[in-house]
């Protein structure tokens, strides 16, 4: 099939939408993006879909690691060795791959509501299911299928970039991954030092009360995580104007080839550059996911509950930094275009590349905490810029590319991950460090079409908003001269009081928002 141009639409067609007005200030030469993100909004569309897909995100985290702070139960349970240990928590990291080359090209093509619904009530069933298992086999199974979650990152990232403009998508896009991220060390807290303990108590009448509380504790991810699929569909929307079927039924979407979307991001060699960048941020935290508690269990001899207390921590950072990462970024943009992007993003990884040689040669366990938090924060600020960058390297297929670059942090988990499971501590640590190092540099190579460069380039500023809502994909590309003429009229009936703008300098306003984007 060919590639999509933008198509002109009739009148009547173009004033067609879900909402009349909007609560936010929203852009109409950018699809009616939002211009700001109002945290403590709930308002549909924009801020319903922001929360939404945090947490569709953040509760696949909560089943996806659900079984991490308990492995040492486990392998007393099952009589299991650390190799057969660090192959099941491999295949559940490395499920998620194909899912999400899979789910980009269906987020441009059907929406990112739909998908991240089923996917949370499918990957419920065999979460709920983790104590029917009795080998190192059975387990490696489950955790291939309850891996399949980690692919609502894809709807996560493509639902923000559908909400917000070109201006504050890197930072709505780091909050919304980060606060979904936060799944990861709030479960290591929640199931490890919380729901086990409880549930040992709830059994200790049993003839084993740790492997009776290890089979039944995941239910409880499990349960929510279902119901909060069944609330996304039902109460959310795909775009500002309403869901992908309704903008279809109304002629104002174009039918998208998934494979066409798929084969322009999978051809495009800065989708595989970014790739390997997030292999080496995201990758990494999945790894650690898996692997701290364990590290603290066996280096510091410490207990289960507490050894997952500590390695909630590395979780917990993402309370704030992938956000701060995506600010950072927007406000390098703001400063000197893409080219601030490219260099936040490879300081970011340098740093965290450097504090991983420092932690692999900690030997206090205070110092070995700290020095965890900190380079705990950089992994999570490189993710952050990864997808201040992604929405860029070709708008019109933003599902494909998101796919493939959250792709690659999974298969950077699994690859070190297979350092981890093969290699003593020091060594996997190391490896792990020199590999970031070296992507840190890939930046350089970087050169997105209207982009400057880490060295030379200079940004296409001109009509730049129309040109993102013309390019940001197939499904809604549509303008017209008469659309560009009444967009002032139209701001102002969606957000009584918004300024004209035909009358403000974009380029100042940009400087503004990426500042005054965030409000309470």
């Amino acid at each position: 099939m060919s590639e999509m141009t933008p198509t002109n639409i009739s009148d009547s067609d173009k004033k067609w939408q879900k909402y009349d007005c909007y609560n936010l200030e929203v852009d109409p030469n950018q699809d009616d993006r939002a211009k700001r993100i109002k945290i403590l909004s709930f308002s549909r569309p924009h801020m319903r879909a922001f929360h939404c897909s945090w947490w569709g995100y953040f509760m696949a985290f909560n089943m996806w690691f659900a079984i991490s702070p308990l492995q040492s139960e486990i392998q007393k349970s099952l009589q299991i060795t650390n190799e057969q240990l660090w192959t099941a928590s491999i295949a559940g990291v490395g499920g998620t791959i194909f899912m999400r080359f899979l789910l980009g090209p269906l987020c441009d093509k059907y929406g990112p509501r739909t998908l991240m619904a089923c996917l949370l009530c499918f990957a419920s069933i065999p979460t709920a299911l983790t104590g029917m298992v009795n080998s190192a086999t059975e387990l490696t199974i489950l955790r291939l299928f309850i891996g399949t979650v980690g692919g609502t990152f894809v709807m996560c990232q493509y639902w923000t970039s559908r909400m917000f403009t070109r201006e504050v998508v890197g930072t709505a896009n780091a909050m919304a991954g980060g606060w979904g991220n936060l799944g990861g060390g709030f479960t290591q807290l929640l199931v490890g030092s919380i729901l086990f303990p409880l549930f040992e108590w709830f059994f200790s009448n049993s003839e084993n009360p740790a492997d009776m509380a290890w089979r039944t504790v995941c239910i409880v991810p499990a349960i929510v995580a279902f119901i909060s699929g069944i609330a996304i569909f039902k109460f959310t929307e795909d775009a500002p104007k309403g869901d992908y079927h309704q903008l279809k039924a109304q002629g104002l979407m174009v039918e998208v080839s998934a494979i066409t979307s798929f084969g322009s991001g999978f051809t495009n060699i800065n989708t595989w550059l970014i790739f390997i960048q997030y292999a080496c941020c995201f990758g990494v935290e999945l790894t650690m996911n898996n692997a701290a508690a364990l590290y603290f269990r066996d280096e510091f001899g410490l207990e289960t509950e507490t050894a997952a207390a500590i390695a909630s921590i590395f979780g917990w950072m993402n309370l704030f930094a992938r956000g701060l990462g995506g600010f950072l970024s927007d406000a390098a943009n703001t400063r000197i275009g893409m080219r601030g992007r490219l260099l936040v993003q490879s300081t970011f990884l340098l740093l965290e590349g450097l504090l991983i040689l420092l932690f692999a040669n900690t030997k206090s366990l205070s110092g070995a905490i700290v020095v965890m938090v900190f380079f705990s924060l950089f992994v999570q600020a490189a993710e952050g810029s990864s997808y201040g960058i992604v929405p860029y390297i070709d708008p019109r297929f933003t599902g494909s590319i998101s796919g493939i670059v959250g792709a690659g942090g999974n298969v950077g988990a699994v690859c070190f991950s297979l350092a981890f499971r093969q290699l003593d501590y020091y060594s996997a640590f190391v490896i792990m460090a020199a590999c970031i190092i070296a992507a840190s540099f890939l930046s350089v190579f970087v050169f997105i079409k209207g982009q400057s460069s880490v060295f030379y380039g200079k940004e296409e500023r001109k009509e730049k908003s129309q040109a993102y809502a013309d390019n940001s994909d197939t499904s809604h590309s549509f303008s017209s001269k008469e659309e560009e003429n009444s967009s002032s009229d139209s701001l102002s009936r969606k957000y009584p009081g918004s300024p004209s703008s035909n009358t403000t300098d974009e380029s100042i306003n940009s400087n503004n928002e990426s500042f005054s984007s965030i409000e309470a």
